[in-house]
């Protein structure tokens, strides 16, 4: 079976809001109660050699440092984060087409969503944390 008929069919037998975009590019949503909160949009596309798979994992904040990140990168597989100039945070994978097969391709997707959830905890968790307590009317320097 040719790859593109592969994750066509895989994509399609997922649960939830699945779609065809365009011929070798799908679209996965993954609901909120399995995303950390809110959905969350995985694209795939199928070219150059290459299944990639990528996702939105949460807007740019100031208390988010992007370096952080990158040196978690150090510890992934498959997967690894990148940042947009204005802050944004993905998630990215690739698996070249020669290793695509039904159980690579859950991986893929699997591992980019628990990236993009990794993501969402972390920036919950500074959420979470207690703020510093402010004196007066001047904001905390």
């Amino acid at each position: 079976m040719a790859a593109i008929d592969l994750v066509d069919a895989y994509v399609a037998a997922l649960p939830g809001d699945t779609r065809r975009v365009a011929r070798g590019e799908w679209g996965i949503t993954v609901g909120p109660e399995q995303a950390g909160g809110r959905p969350l949009d995985v694209g795939v596309r199928l070219a150059d050699g290459l299944l990639s798979a990528q996702a939105f994992a949460t807007p740019a904040r100031e208390d988010v440092n992007p370096w952080t990140l990158l040196h978690w990168n150090r510890g992934t597989r498959h997967v690894r984060f990148a940042c947009t100039r204005a802050g944004d945070i993905w998630v990215h994978g690739d698996l070249p087409v020669a290793a695509v097969d039904e159980r690579a391709v859950d991986r893929l997707l699997g591992l980019v969503v628990e990236a993009a959830i990794a993501v969402r905890e972390y920036v919950a968790a500074k959420d979470a944390a207690p703020q510093p307590e402010r004196d007066g009317w001047l904001p905390a320097g």
